[in-house]
């Protein structure tokens, strides 16, 4: 597909930037579009009550005619999560390599969307025909086996899409990425290339996924007479392979615990992801047959979330595991950013029960540091950079990172989610703008949690509620019963009787007021008494809770 000098394609990121997680990229020529990824995030703090966060795919509805499949470069949440979503809404075919698509069909069976769903497992090296784009998958290196970089062969030119990934020569499992692959498509030459900017920030190189296993053996030498639990990621599958061969070394069962563990270990061992010699893996109610020394317990649980497997064990909330003095536990992985107070609690705990913590570096990170990203940069050689998967600093040192390299500055363009980029041989420029904010999951409801309703979640998290009610006469308005206040996370309603009667005679002054003036409409009543009462509140107590007046009529 040769490369035409006017021709151009748009690349429109729905989510992924300024933010880790929530992956997902629309690419668009005439009548066909493309869908890389399609991943979720993790609510912050502000989110109260919510589950999970989806990308806004109204833009993908509106031209649902257009969208040809939907290209998963790995098989890790912030990439594969939201698929089940998007499919409800799009029935379009997925394509991705073997262990990805053994993921992927999980959160099908889950949301019972397998036998609707069209799907192909592609290998590296291969390359699929979607409209008018080819789309090749290259080998490259993850902390999850069988993750891909994508060459995206549009007719305004070649387009490079790195995915997640690092640089390991001697990877766990499988060969290593395929540089000699990039440098070709450099020779053909290269339109864009989009590149992992998580772990910018950090010079020289990502250490290889090997070395966990050396610092992992030395703990287990070290703690031989204890019983060892090791909370990691579940989707870390080469991690975890690496502490089974630890735990073979040494003659221990392995059991392991926790949903998504469970889940993805399973998948990652009928697809042959994972090795376990056989009588190593054995049920967590087996426990009981042997002694503490002889377990190992791989677990999640290593960012504090409450519900997983480790935080329960922590708060002595978990059915089948209580820790017991001597227990070792060993922390794989690194606190995601915000994470840290949630793990030093459950650490906390745990050593409250008389285990001992390590926390020391049996994690390395999937991503590529500096000199790696550099390296991808030399050998493709591309016109335009557009830097991907990052907060808005990580995409800023990419900017910088790739004028080093000798990209032009007005070629290096940082997108918002919701940008639609044009982009020729000649030109690249923000055309336009499409709706990217995220939508928002609470139990099964999606998107009914908007912006207003968390507003008033944090409103109520803040200051409490304060509900007045009053009985009115239908014909005159007169006060016939009331006010009632009820109060919830304000104040303690027996104790401060005073503040409660005054609050009601305010009520009743306003209810007066109103009456005296002929204003007979409910809303502007309760517009009054919300307005008096939260004076009054504020004046004694320099609080502002919700007011939440209810007016019945007899």
């Amino acid at each position: 597909m040769k490369a035409t000098g006017n021709q151009s394609v748009k690349i429109i990121p729905l989510g992924g930037l300024e933010q880790i997680g929530m992956n997902i990229t629309a690419f668009e020529y005439e009548d066909s579009i493309i869908v890389v990824d399609c991943g979720l995030a993790f609510p912050d703090e502000e989110m109260l009550g919510i589950d999970l966060v989806i990308p806004d795919i109204s833009y993908l509805k509106e031209n649902a005619s257009k969208v040809k499949g939907l290209v998963i470069t790995h098989g890790h949440e912030d990439h594969i999560g939201a698929i089940p979503y998007t499919l409800k809404e799009l029935n379009i075919p997925v394509y991705a390599t073997k262990l990805t698509m053994g993921l992927i069909e999980n959160k099908l069976k889950e949301h019972n969307l397998l036998k609707s769903t069209r799907r192909k497992v592609v290998k590296h090296g291969q390359s699929i025909n979607l409209g008018c784009f080819r789309i090749e998958f290259i080998k490259t290196n993850h902390s999850i086996s069988d993750a891909a970089a994508l060459a995206i062969y549009t007719p305004a030119g070649i387009i490079v899409h790195t995915g997640d990934f690092k640089i390991d020569y001697t990877p766990v499992y499988g060969d290593a990425i395929d540089l000699g692959r990039f440098a070709e498509l450099g020779k053909k030459g290269v339109l864009a290339l989009m590149c992992d900017s998580t772990n910018v920030e950090r010079p020289g190189y990502t250490p290889s996924e090997r070395t966990v296993g050396r610092t992992l053996n030395h703990l287990f030498e070290e703690n031989q007479d204890h019983r060892i639990i090791v909370a990691a990621y579940a989707s870390n599958v080469d991690g975890v392979q690496q502490i089974i061969n630890c735990a073979c070394k040494f003659g221990k069962k392995v059991v392991v615990e926790g949903r998504s563990m469970v889940n993805t270990i399973s998948t990652a061992l009928e697809l042959g992801y994972i090795k376990i010699p056989d009588n190593t893996l054995i049920d967590i109610e087996e426990m009981r047959n042997y002694v503490d020394e002889q377990i190992v317990l791989i677990t999640t649980g290593s960012q504090g979330e409450t519900m997983a497997a480790l935080s329960r064990m922590a708060a002595s909330t978990h059915r089948k595991v209580s820790i017991k003095p001597g227990d070792v536990i060993i922390f794989s992985s690194h606190p995601i950013p915000g994470n840290e107070k949630a793990v030093s609690k459950v650490m906390n705990e745990l050593a409250k029960k008389g285990a001992n913590v390590l926390f020391q570096d049996t994690h390395v990170s999937g991503h590529a540091c500096q000199e790696e990203i550099k390296l991808i940069y030399t050998l493709t050689k591309p016109k335009y950079s557009i830097p991907v998967h990052g907060e808005y600093r990580h995409l800023k040192r990419h900017r910088d990172l790739a004028i080093e390299m000798g990209i032009p500055k007005e070629r290096v363009i940082i997108l918002h989610s919701g940008d639609v980029l044009t982009i020729s041989e000649d030109n690249a420029a923000v055309t336009g703008k499409v709706p990217a904010q995220g939508i928002l999951v609470d139990g099964l409801g999606v998107g009914d949690v908007g912006n207003i309703v968390l507003r008033d979640r944090q409103h109520l998290s803040q200051n409490g509620l304060f509900i007045v009610v009053v009985t009115l006469d239908r014909y005159n308005n007169m006060l016939l019963a009331g006010p009632d206040i009820v109060s919830r996370g304000f104040v303690y309603v027996r104790e401060n009787e005073q503040l409660m009667e005054a609050a009601k005679n305010v009520v009743r002054d306003t209810l007066e007021h109103c009456a005296s003036k002929n204003i007979t409409d409910w809303t502007r009543i309760k517009t009054a008494i919300r307005d008096d009462l939260g004076d009054f509140i504020w004046k004694k107590m320099k609080r502002s809770p919700m007011i939440l007046p209810i007016i019945m009529e007899v």
